[in-house]
């Protein structure tokens, strides 16, 4: 019988860009065929940054398909509980995550940071989060360790046992790390950000969970390295996906 695996405790979550075809100038490009159809070819090489004043218009006023013509490749590695939440967006996203099914899960869990917030106060849509005690956090990592060891020992016990992947996976928690491939455009990612971000520049406040917004500041930072002015438009009129 194989040795049993030793859990191990994470408190952060990542989000590589592994590829990209986004940039300014694509949105610029995308814009300008409605108005000069092949003529817009001739843009092509030309600094976006001449033109941040379409870039800006396009956001404002909410033209989002030119936005559509990019692309991005992130890999993320996170709770379960944080892509149920992220698979909620489905327009302009594509997903292909880790398979419990044809591979055997290995015992990476998550456990919050002493700096995450533990106490909701208030009811639901009308709440806050505040800071908790020490004995809170000791209690909180006290029982989810147990709770996870408890059930990744009852999953290997079932693969040792012969039974499938697939069934002895249903005792596994969703505090368990996946990890999987999304693909975004422009828009879909600033729709994205809209709702899984707290930001002072905000026309429309969102209530994020912690840990999807830090996938989600992690994902903003990569996309305002590609697309400055994109990004400075977004943030300049409310934050909201044109």
């Amino acid at each position: 019988m194989p040795e049993p695996k030793e859990p191990v405790f994470r408190s952060d979550v990542t989000a590589q860009l592994v590829k990209h075809s986004a940039d300014d100038a694509h949105v610029l490009w995308s814009a300008r065929v409605s108005t000069q159809g092949e003529q817009s070819l001739d843009q092509i090489g030309a600094d976006p940054a001449r033109s941040k004043g379409l870039i800006n218009y396009l956001v404002r006023d909410r033209h989002g398909s030119p936005f559509e013509a990019t692309s991005m490749t992130f890999f993320i590695s996170a709770p379960i509980f944080v892509f149920r939440e992220f698979m909620r967006h489905r327009a302009g996203w594509s997903y292909n995550e880790s398979s419990g099914r044809y591979r055997e899960l290995e015992p990476v869990f998550y456990i919050p940071s002493s700096q995450r917030k533990l106490v909701q106060v208030g009811k639901a849509g009308a709440y806050r989060f505040e800071t908790g005690t020490q004995a809170q956090h000791s209690i909180m990592v006290r029982e989810m360790r147990d709770a996870y060891e408890r059930a990744y020992a009852a999953y290997q016990a079932m693969l040792d046992d012969g039974i499938a992947r697939e069934v002895a996976r249903s005792v596994l928690p969703v505090g368990l790390y996946s990890s999987a491939y999304a693909t975004c455009n422009a828009r879909s990612l600033m729709h994205f950000l809209g709702l899984r971000t707290t930001h002072p520049d905000a026309a429309t406040p969102s209530f994020p969970q912690r840990e999807i917004e830090m996938v989600a500041e992690q994902m903003e930072g990569e996309w305002a390295r590609l697309m400055p002015l994109t990004h400075a438009a977004f943030n300049a009129n409310g934050r909201v996906a044109p």
